[in-house]
């Protein structure tokens, strides 16, 4: 795991160019902490902060805030200075050339250690059994993000194989990267499974970073720590050179400190890939979603509040509830009209348990096939041997253990009548009977609810203390976007708003989140205390 070092103002002063193109004076250091990509690329390009240098400001606030003072653990590596300083470097040359590649550019940005990046880093999952993992390919989306002048920082912790090993893990926990911490309450969790993606962006350790989700991995880490996530329809962006759960349900998307932000990285990440038959549509369906944001985007928009899910992540909390009237009362005093739906769940029952058959059966095949392609010959090939790696190491096991992997190696193939039926139920529930239907029985343009509750003290004996899926489970089911905007505060711990739509509204349901966002203005600044109690 390549170590971060403390650079220091006068380090970091010594590493920049010798004077700025604009003012022929010595580049200031840039200021980094709440800035979101937008502000500092037109920073870049009025030439008053130079790009190799922001890359390595980031670098530093990794080394203070993640390994030293707070230690959030939210990054597990970061590529090597060198490599950074001369890429921040060619950037800046470009940008003077008058070749900058789009609003990424010169941007830094966070990768979720289950997406491969060429160069000298392992792609973990968070697994020991992976530490070694260093293919040196590019994911698609990590050659489109290159490719628009985003510059690779590292990669960021996450739940252990995202999540799927055990029915009993704590968010936010691998054996190589440890414990995610949330910034705004150190003992609170981060929510899984890119709770280190979510993190380092909320402690603006990055503007910008790459999260995955299979059923709630974004908008859960988002919403808890007080950022944007967006999970867009499946098939929009490529999964080749990620690490699987479910093909029928993953997909990478941004996580961010604005809309905007989350707009211009989805149209750079968007496209079809010829590796992943499910973004054969893709090129077809691609936008420019940062073109299609506006602040009026709420107005003469038909809303249906899905009134019936705020339970199930809350509880009944008036301080939550409170949170999500107010911004319905937001939303329709821009111009939207407020539906409430009582009725979210009818027909859903055995959805749940669909879900997880079509997961454990995805994930042993799709695994083996993801380990089958790594380079390395001392790699796992397949679930059972990734089984086999963690009983004989303790470190592995010694907070949970492996109950789904192990239930999952007993599945059969994709060809199993079990699998099928269930695939056909889970879609058919959550797609036509599920999101679709609430769209059209109630004529509603989109769909609203509660992301999550207020974080809950991470307890790594016990494992998560947070309930099922509430606004989740059926755009993920289903494949369809989801974006969580933030809604405010309970307690200095962020709540998130859940926007929802039907496949392929991703620009719709954006501008939707945009509008609600530059009226209420709600993202909360982490504190880094130590916990919620004084």
């Amino acid at each position: 795991m390549q170590k971060i070092s403390l650079l220091g103002a006068a380090a970091l002063l010594a590493i920049a160019p010798a004077t700025s193109p604009v003012t022929a004076m010595p580049p200031p250091l840039p200021e980094v902490e709440g800035r979101d990509a937008a502000t500092l690329r037109a920073e870049m390009e009025s030439g008053r902060i130079y790009e190799g240098l922001t890359a390595l400001v980031y670098l530093d606030r990794i080394g203070r805030i993640d390994d030293h003072g707070p230690k959030l653990d939210a990054v597990i590596a970061t590529m090597p200075q060198a490599d950074l300083n001369a890429e921040g470097k060619r950037l800046h040359d470009e940008r003077i050339a008058g070749k900058a590649r789009g609003p990424l550019h010169g941007i830094p940005i966070l990768l979720k250690d289950n997406i491969e990046a060429a160069g000298p880093l392992p792609t973990t999952a968070g697994s020991l059994a992976l530490k070694d993992n260093v293919t040196n390919r590019d994911a698609p989306i990590v050659a489109r993000l290159r490719d628009a002048g985003a510059i690779i920082l590292g990669k960021t912790n996450l739940s252990e194989w995202a999540n799927i090993r055990s029915d009993n893990s704590t968010s936010g926990w691998s054996a190589v990267g440890g414990l995610t911490k949330n910034p705004h309450a150190l003992d609170r969790n981060s929510c899984g499974s890119s709770s280190g993606s979510a993190a380092a962006v909320a402690a603006s350790l990055a503007p910008l970073a790459i999260g995955t989700e299979t059923d709630g991995s974004i908008t859960c880490p988002a919403g808890v720590n007080g950022i944007v996530g967006f999970k867009p329809s499946v098939g929009l962006v490529s999964r080749t050179h990620i690490v699987p759960i479910s093909h029928s349900q993953d997909t990478a998307g941004p996580m961010t400190l604005t809309v905007r932000d989350a707009a211009a990285v989805m149209s750079v990440i968007a496209g079809s890939d010829p590796a992943d038959p499910a973004t054969a549509e893709a090129d077809a369906r691609k936008a420019d979603y940062v073109a299609a944001l506006s602040p009026d985007a709420l107005k003469g928009k038909r809303i249906g509040v899905m009134r019936d899910r705020v339970g199930d992540r809350v509880g009944d909390r008036a301080d939550v509830t409170a949170l999500f009237d107010a911004a319905l009362k937001q939303m329709e005093g821009l111009g939207a009209t407020l539906v409430e739906i009582a009725d979210s769940r009818k027909g859903n029952e055995g959805l749940g348990a669909a879900e997880f058959e079509i997961l454990l059966t995805e994930l042993k095949a799709d695994m083996a096939t993801y380990l089958g392609s790594l380079p390395n010959a001392n790699a796992p090939r397949s679930l059972a041997d990734v089984i086999a790696f963690n009983k004989a190491n303790p470190d592995e096991l010694k907070w949970f253990g492996q109950d789904i992997f192990e239930l999952a190696e007993t599945k059969g193939g994709l060809d199993s009548p079990a699998y099928r039926a269930a695939r056909e139920k889970a879609v058919r529930l959550a797609g036509p009977e599920g999101i679709d239907r609430l769209l059209k029985t109630h004529d509603v343009d989109l769909l609203v609810g509660v992301t999550n509750g207020p974080a809950w003290v991470s307890d790594l004996v016990n494992g998560d203390g947070y309930t099922s899926p509430g606004t989740s489970q059926l755009p993920a089911v289903a494949g369809y976007p989801h974006l969580t905007v933030p809604m405010g505060a309970v307690e200095g711990l962020p709540i998130g708003l859940s926007f929802i739509g039907a496949k392929w509204s991703d620009a719709a349901i954006l501008a939707a989140g945009y509008a609600y966002e530059q009226a209420s203005r709600k993202r909360v600044a982490p504190t880094y205390r130590a916990s919620v109690t004084p």
